[in-house]
């Protein structure tokens, strides 16, 4: 709901009719209240069905700078907002201690809360990134309509499949920047995929959680292989609405994509 607030997304949420919703927790303070997030939920009567740890660049400093008890927060905020998953990235190279632990710390926090922590698939990082997706397409034409240069910013890759973890987030806007094929990653994550940010992007190299439908990724086809099959977590409309210029076009976008969730994910 970026710009707006945490109880923006709580009240939207509750008009148009989802089920619930993932806490990004990042540098508001309202995302890192878990009691004052307990009270959005009770008012609106919207649960919390997820919580994303606060491990973007933009969150580095929320909940202190050491990674590892900001995890453990997470999955403390979770069990306490009955949420039973806690969405993660991989860690990001340059935090060794971290990065080193971190299939042990998840390992274990799985065994002692029951908490699902779905490691996210993730992108190299691009000098394009860090422009806007007009100033991208523009950087694009002029090389040719080819991606920049690509760093792994993450440990042991942006792939979490390079890992050895028990449970997976697929983000379907990071496939796309990525340039990974969705469905293939699906299928290797096979039954550890529990959790699906339902989003979209057109291969730029900025992240730009289009409305699912709007871009190039196979958004349809992941929602119905899952709801074909054994499928039983959450999937979370991570959609950026911060291009609307009005609250109708913010809600038509966040219609728009709840009406796409319903119909290709019906069995």
């Amino acid at each position: 709901m970026y710009p707006l607030r945490a109880e923006a997304a709580f009240e939207y949420a509750a008009r148009l009719g989802y089920d619930g919703v993932e806490l990004m927790v990042w540098g508001e303070s309202v995302s890192q209240d878990v009691g004052a997030v307990k009270k959005l939920s009770k008012r609106y009567r919207m649960p919390v069905l997820s919580v994303h740890a606060p491990c973007l660049l933009i969150s580095q400093r929320v909940w202190g700078a050491n990674p590892i008890p900001k995890l453990d927060r997470s999955v403390r905020a979770a069990e306490e907002l009955g949420a039973p998953t806690v969405v993660v990235h991989p860690p990001f190279r340059w935090q060794r201690r971290y990065a080193e632990g971190f299939g042990e710390q998840v390992a274990h926090l799985e065994e002692t809360s029951g908490v699902m922590v779905a490691v996210e698939n993730m992108f190299p990082f691009r000098a394009d990134r860090f422009f806007g997706a007009d100033q991208s397409r523009e950087r694009m034409r002029r090389r040719g309509g080819g991606p920049g240069p690509a760093i792994s910013a993450f440990s042991p890759s942006y792939d979490p499949l390079d890992g050895n973890y028990a449970h997976y987030t697929l983000d379907l806007s990071h496939t796309s920047t990525a340039g990974t094929d969705a469905l293939d990653m699906a299928s290797r994550m096979g039954a550890g995929l529990v959790h699906l940010h339902l989003c979209d992007g057109s291969g730029l190299p900025a992240d730009e959680h289009l409305v699912p439908g709007r871009g190039t990724q196979p958004t349809a086809e992941v929602c119905q292989t899952l709801a074909g099959g054994a499928f039983n977590g959450h999937v979370v409309l991570e959609v950026s609405t911060s291009s609307a210029r009005s609250a109708a076009e913010r809600e038509t976008m966040l219609s728009e994509s709840l009406q796409f969730a319903r119909t290709h994910l019906l069995r």
